[in-house]
């Protein structure tokens, strides 16, 4: 029996998929594993990689917060900010995190300051997913139907 997932940010339904088998939630307690007849949570995401598996393939978010509702046949992700961890730049995140180490040094109030350290942890944590990714190597994603076309 499969679960559904779905990926939602303020935007957008970022992915969909009614078939999984596994997702790996980056929830602020700690990476948690869900299966299908998951037991009903609702919990904060932190920043983390989200894995939704699907036989021999997988699909992998970077999530930055957020919340999880998480139900015995389906998950539903409420990203604060998500992207595919595919699609990440890793020269735009380093540009990212060197005006973000430019703005701590220039910082003039708390908010500022702040600010600067969410930017900055924000671009290293892109650069960590992104290096994961090209780290374990090629693999099979699940495609939607409209990218799968465009391949």
């Amino acid at each position: 029996m499969p679960i559904a997932v779905e990926v939602v940010t303020q935007e957008k339904l970022i992915f969909s998929e009614p078939e999984a088998d596994m997702v790996l939630v980056p929830a602020t307690e700690g990476e948690m594993g869900v299966l299908p007849n998951h037991a009903p949570v609702l919990t904060t995401l932190g920043y983390g990689e989200l894995v939704i598996r699907k036989g021999r393939a997988a699909e992998r978010f970077a999530i930055y917060g957020g919340v999880v509702d998480i139900r015995p046949d389906k998950v539903v992700v409420l990203a604060d900010t998500a992207a595919s961890s595919y699609a990440l730049d890793e020269a735009e995140a380093e540009s990212a995190r060197e005006r973000a180490k430019n703005q701590l040094e220039m910082a003039q109030s708390d908010a500022e300051f702040q600010h600067a350290v969410h930017e900055m942890r924000r671009a290293e944590f892109t650069i960590r997913v992104n290096r994961k990714v090209r780290a374990t190597g090629p693999s099979i994603r699940i495609l939607a139907e409209d990218e799968s076309e465009n391949s």
